[in-house]
């Protein structure tokens, strides 16, 4: 008995050691961790439990059978964080450069399986050379695998990317149809093709950082969410992100306790918006004061800026937020501002996450290069993505909200549960300077200027909205908290749902 006892512990000991401690070493020496640090910082101490430890390829070409790790690059198994059930996978960079073969895909199929079965979250740590090219086709096929995967999950469970290393080739359609992809810094880098191929074919020279390197993808692409200076703050950020949202589309998310008044008042809000129309304000001010504890959790801060997203707690429960942001393009709505905020409308109403909108848009942003890249079907997106929304919907008009861009921010029209407006809302099809130059063509630019005042003060107010009923209440701004807390806490018990349909054909 002690003789197989002694086997198993120095078998676990061989497959803990991954490529061994030079190739370990060598990980750490470029800033990374290896596979089995990253599971032990991401979920609670202790609460790990491995799959799959002792799998092995079954490749017998190229000499691969005189090669068989245990674990084949990847380790599997699922822990908790903060008490929560989670999934996980991280890729083994020090074993074939964690690269995917058919036994290492099988290993990843089986945690989403069960991830799917059990409903709880998915992460994957990312850090991989690709697809195993002695393995060819079966290397090809576990990749489709592991897509369909993350097809049936959409939706389902919540799934997280963490890339941590190279991502190249196949490998990044996997994480492009998860949830939220955050990135480090320096040292991990997304692309369907290489530098070497990309001078081969297009004579274009670029390195492996510009051409999709954290930056490039936070700040360009929109394909990440997030980069982080070190795994160790991608993992830190991780956790606190999985604390907002829920385990499954079957559960609600958690509830946290908070030390905030809901009825707290913020009489800093009444001065918050400038006495010139045309002055930007930061609308994050806002944000942060309506937030328990000033905690907000902002996914891709550095994309589209004229729009923020991201997660909040209102009275301990989760809260997607979507303001237009004064600061960048006036808060305009353009190709990327649409596409970021519809994606993430999406997301907080499939997994029941309530959604507030602070809208202050003064219309969506002119110009050729909006219109050639098709800005009507982009926006047509968050429309869409509002419309089809059943959650519990609050909107808060803080200052313009024109024309088009009215309907589309979450407007009453839209299903809206709630729809406030400050009494320095202007809700109106265009600017008083605009609308007047049209009504009164032809006359003096004095006459145009008079006019122009008369119909700000009849139209470009919260009033003619409000006594139509598309503005439910004109609040008080410093008493904003007050009114969206009582308002979700009123819509939790609501019950809304869209006429039957095999899927939506969202214009994409």
């Amino acid at each position: 008995m002690k003789d197989i006892l002694q086997e198993l512990e120095d078998r676990r000991r061989v497959a803990r050691q991954g490529g061994g401690e030079r190739r370990v070493a060598a990980q750490h020496a470029k800033g990374k961790l290896s596979a089995r640090e990253r599971i032990e910082l991401l979920l609670d101490e202790g609460s790990f439990e491995e799959f799959d430890m002792f799998v092995a390829h079954r490749s017998s070409d190229f000499g691969m059978e005189k090669d068989r790790p245990p674990g084949d690059g990847v380790v599997t198994g699922w822990g908790t964080v903060n008490g929560r059930l989670i999934y996980v996978f991280s890729q083994d960079f020090t074993v074939f450069g964690g690269s995917l073969s058919e036994t290492h895909a099988q290993k990843i199929c089986k945690i989403m399986d069960m991830a799917l079965q059990n409903g709880a979250p998915v992460i994957g740590m990312n850090d991989s050379g690709g697809a195993r090219i002695q393995e060819g086709v079966n290397s090809l096929a576990g990749y489709a695998e592991v897509f369909q995967r993350n097809i049936m999950a959409s939706g389902v469970v919540p799934q997280i990317s963490l890339i941590m290393g190279p991502c190249a080739g196949g490998a990044v359609y996997s994480p492009a149809m998860t949830d939220f992809i955050f990135m480090v810094k320096d040292s991990s880098y997304m692309f369907v093709t290489g530098p070497d191929v990309v001078k081969t074919v297009t004579n274009e020279v670029v390195t492996a950082e510009e051409l999709g390197g954290a930056s490039t993808h936070t700040k360009k692409s929109s394909v990440a969410d997030g980069a982080y200076e070190n795994d160790v703050e991608a993992l830190a950020e991780t956790r606190r992100l999985i604390d907002f949202l829920p385990l499954s589309n079957r559960e609600r998310a958690p509830v946290r306790p908070f030390f905030d008044n809901p009825l707290r008042v913020e009489p800093s809000l009444d001065t918050l918006i400038p006495d010139n129309p045309h002055q930007p304000y930061d609308m994050k001010e806002l944000i942060l004061k309506l937030a328990d504890e000033g905690d907000f959790f902002e996914i891709q801060a550095a994309f589209a800026g004229n729009i923020v997203i991201g997660f909040i707690r209102i009275e301990g429960q989760s809260v997607g937020v979507v303001a237009n942001q004064p600061m960048v393009l006036a808060g305009c709505l353009d190709i990327d501002s649409s596409r970021k905020a519809a994606r993430f409308v999406r997301f907080c109403d499939a997994f029941e996450i309530p959604i507030l909108t602070l809208v202050d848009v003064p219309g969506f942003l002119p110009g050729t290069s909006q219109e050639y890249g098709g800005v009507i079907k982009h926006g047509a997106k968050l429309l869409f993505a509002y419309g089809e929304a059943t959650v519990p919907k609050v909107t808060v008009i803080t200052r313009k909200a024109y024309g088009g861009a009215y309907d589309v921010m979450a407007s009453k029209h839209l299903r809206g549960d709630f729809n406030y407006a400050w009494p320095t809302a202007e809700i109106a099809v265009m600017g008083a300077k605009g609308a007047t130059e049209i009504i009164y063509r032809g006359k003096t630019a004095e006459e145009i200027a008079e006019r122009a005042t008369e119909y700000e003060a009849r139209f470009a107010t919260p009033f003619v909205a409000a006594e139509r009923g598309f503005i439910d209440e004109v609040i008080m701004p410093q008493s904003t908290r007050r009114r969206i807390s009582r308002a979700f806490a009123s819509l939790r018990g609501k019950k809304l749902s869209n006429p039957w349909k095999k899927h939506d054909n969202i214009p994409l």
